[in-house]
């Protein structure tokens, strides 16, 4: 007999060996029909594989993210059966699961390339194979045999990958006359996929590198069941009407210049008003909380990134470099700010009194990404992030920590971002190699995260190996209002880079110590928090955000003038009001600024100029009637105040 411990810590006795789908079923057949992968001892596994020893052990259904990595991973594998089928002499690189469904990279025979139309063709090939429900088995051969294996397929990519693997037990996987190097998990067999759509093809370097072959990208969804996938369509038509690059061009936020290079936005002036509001806004918040602003050069000497570990571990080809012409010193521009404010930490000695110190910077950085991997202002080369560090006592660190949660809930709430879950990132404990600083270091940070979130009663998932490389984190995974999870606002707590740099207060005890560190950023970054908030939106923002809150609509020429007054009045109370001025029908003008997602019209003619009002309208609500023009601002100073 063997023990398996459940989430709810409750234990039972089975018979080994078993399998995730037998404890399924000993719980429920309905359970059984459900689940599509099982985590034991904290790896995800495939249902049907053997465990033979006292485990911990979860089940993961489709509501899961381990649920849908095993579903859309098999997916990726039907599809490579697919096209191999279809293709013979395909060539395959990677297939893994992504957050929207999965991918594959392949090289077809010849140098064909797909097209479009040709994804219908797989789609029908990949329905045939599904519905023979062919088992999905896992197979461990040796390092020599895998060679053999794919020697005798022909596939270069896959022996490329598997002679950087060390010698040892290697896993394949087998479904029908189709086999794939891989780790899995995956499905039990291939029937559980019901409803199948390939939806775009695109070019990807082999293993990320411009200096390797071109591979045609083939992306693809499936689901379970035939109505979540006409859900996802109609979602998927939903998100175009808001994606971010079209509402922004519209409202005239932001726009790209291939003169200025690829993924340099430049904030137009409504775009930039925004900006200034979001900053304002979260400058309210930090002043209360005792933050002091700081600010930094946009480039750093090489030296200071070396001290931090960054450069090591990103390698000096993700950075450009700028050397002086006559001292020879060499600079880069600056991939992060934490390293500048630790600078700052030094400038001066610092008390156990003094802590914790607050710095908070709305830090420009730059970032090399792929000309491929840019898209609009969710991936760019340079982006403002709302940093801040927080410098403090390991005893203060639980308070501290737990005050920039407290933060993020502002910020929530003022932007209705309401279905999010805390993801607490850890280290992984079976590859060292990928972090600095000492275990007992790691255990003190990992344990106050741990514990700062149930004081807060946090909704939380765990994630081991998602740490950054100099320690744990707290990152809230954020649903849009199309059930899209975004990653917005992150807490790292750190006690490596305080130790690289020399970081110290003179303790009570009147020795020296060192402090923690945590590095906070609500926002991540602003171009990315304003694309988020955008499609979140539709480009319908809060009043107290609108770049323009008011536009002024005169029925004829003879009313422009008192559009003026009106506007004037505006600005006293700091009201951002323009004024629609064109020679155009009153009716054409509500239609394009409707467009143009401005919260207030107020339209002006001649009863308006008589009696000192203006005719209310509120976008998307259509006519509010008719106000003073006191009575009108007063109404938006509340409603300002109201969501603030």
């Amino acid at each position: 007999m063997i023990k398996i411990t459940f989430p709810d810590k409750s234990v039972r006795e089975f018979p080994e060996p078993l399998t995730g789908l037998e404890i399924a079923r000993s719980i429920s057949n309905s359970l059984a029909k459900e689940v599509l992968a099982v985590t034991v001892d904290g790896k995800i596994w495939d249902l049907t594989r053997t465990i033979s020893h006292d485990a911990s052990v979860k089940l993961h259904t489709w509501d899961d993210p381990e649920g849908k990595e095993a579903f859309w991973h098999s997916s990726a594998h039907l599809m490579a059966e697919a096209i191999e089928q279809i293709y013979p002499g395909t060539k395959f690189g990677i297939g893994p699961s992504i957050e929207t469904g999965f991918y594959y990279d392949i090289d077809l025979p010849g140098g064909r390339q797909l097209a479009e139309k040709d994804l219908q063709q797989i789609e029908k090939k990949m329905v045939e194979l599904a519905r023979q429900n062919n088992a999905i088995v896992r197979r461990e051969i040796s390092k020599a045999e895998a060679l053999e294996l794919f020697t005798q397929k022909n596939d270069e990519l896959k022996l490329e990958l598997i002679n950087e693997l060390e010698d040892g037990t290697i896993s394949v996987y087998e479904q029908g006359n189709f086999t794939d190097l891989c780790r899995g998990p995956h499905l039990p067999h291939t029937g559980y996929i019901k409803a199948i759509k390939l939806t775009s093809i695109a070019g990807a370097y082999w293993r990320g590198s411009e200096n390797n072959r071109m591979l045609t990208r083939v992306y693809g969804v499936t689901f379970p069941k035939q109505k979540m996938l006409g859900e996802y369509l109609t979602m998927l038509e939903e998100a175009k009407k808001r994606d971010h690059r079209k509402i922004g061009r519209e409202m005239e936020l932001f726009t790209f210049s291939e003169a200025v290079g690829q993924g340099l936005p430049l904030w137009l002036p409504k775009g930039a008003q925004l900006r200034m509001q979001l900053e304002e806004f979260l400058k309210k918040i930090q002043k209360r909380y005792n933050y002091e602003q700081v600010i930094t050069p946009h480039i750093g000497d090489v030296k200071l990134y070396k001290i931090s570990g960054h450069y090591e571990k990103y390698g000096k080809d993700s950075f450009h470099t700028i050397t002086t012409p006559a001292e020879g010193e060499e600079y880069m521009l600056k991939p992060m700010n934490c390293p500048h404010h630790c600078e700052i930490y030094k400038s001066k000695p610092r008390s156990y009194k003094d802590l914790p110190v607050r710095m908070a910077e709305f830090g420009t950085v730059y970032r090399y990404e792929q000309s491929g991997e840019l898209h609009g202002l969710t991936r760019v080369r340079g982006f403002t992030q709302d940093d801040a560090h927080i410098f403090c006592r390991p005893d203060q660190l639980k308070d501290e920590f737990k005050k920039v949660i407290d933060i993020i809930f502002i910020i929530f709430k003022a932007l209705h971002f309401d279905d999010y879950i805390a993801q607490i990132s850890l280290r992984d404990k079976e590859n060292s190699e990928k972090y600095i600083g000492t275990v007992e270091n790691w255990n003190k940070a990992e344990q106050a995260i741990i514990e700062a979130c149930d004081e807060k009663g946090l909704k939380t998932t765990i994630e081991p190996g998602e740490a950054a490389f100099y320690g744990p984190k707290l990152d809230f995974m954020v649903r849009d209002a199309l059930g899209r999870s975004w990653q917005l606002g992150t807490i790292q707590v750190d006690y490596n880079l305080p130790e690289r740099f020399n970081l110290e207060y003179i303790g009570a005890d009147d020795n020296r110590h060192q402090p923690v560190m945590i590095h906070r950023a609500p926002f991540g970054s602003l171009e990315r928090f304003v694309a988020v908030l955008i499609e979140h939106t539709a480009g319908k923002f809060p009043l107290w955000l609108a770049p323009e809150q008011v536009v002024l609509l005169p029925i004829s020429e003879k009313y422009n003038e008192y559009a003026q007054k009106v506007l004037n009045f505006l600005n006293i109370y700091d009201i951002r009001t323009i004024i629609d001025d064109r020679n155009e029908k009153i009716g054409r003008k509500i239609r394009d600024n409707e467009l143009k997602r401005i919260p207030y019209m107020l339209i002006v003619g001649e009863q308006e100029a008589e009696s000192d009002t203006v005719s209310v309208r509120r976008q998307g609500h259509g006519d509010k009637g008719v106000m003073t023009i006191k009575e009108f601002a007063e109404m938006i100073l509340a409603e300002i105040k109201d969501q603030q």
